[in-house]
């Protein structure tokens, strides 16, 4: 039987790590908090960037902090900025797919959602290139 995921510590987890946030154009504090499928959890937090645009999403944290610490494959997240929850933008929700799956599940509006559903034309795994040289 599966472990049951713990939303309110991924959700406090998340608010802990957006005060690590360097948000100083928007103000705008995120912290993400993800379970792996080995039963640790990694965070993440945006990283702004005056040209906005090279701005790095608090999911991008978490996908490298799982690259940083091992890999494994994302079963759950919960992003929160400034206090509330919000959901990944479209780019990350393509991140974590590829890190995580169509059955990997986000918090929306407090509810277990599964990224298929917020997600429903995702690139699929297999269509992305892959460099036999990177492992």
């Amino acid at each position: 039987m599966t472990k049951p995921i713990d939303w309110a510590l991924l959700r406090s987890t998340a608010l802990a790590v957006a005060k690590n946030a360097y948000a100083p154009y928007s103000k705008f504090r995120v912290g993400a908090a993800a379970l792996v499928d080995d039963g640790r959890i990694i965070t993440g937090c945006n990283v702004e960037n005056a040209s906005y645009g090279m701005t790095l999403c608090a999911e991008c944290g978490v996908v490298s902090e799982l690259a940083r610490s091992g890999g494994g494959r994302l079963v759950a997240i919960c992003t929160v900025g400034n206090d509330e929850a919000v959901t990944p933008c479209g780019r990350c929700r393509q991140l974590l797919w590829e890190h995580g799956g169509a059955n990997m599940l986000l918090e929306v509006n407090g509810e277990p959602r599964k990224l298929s559903e917020m997600l429903p034309v995702a690139f699929p795994e297999e269509s992305v290139f892959v460099n036999p040289k990177a492992d």
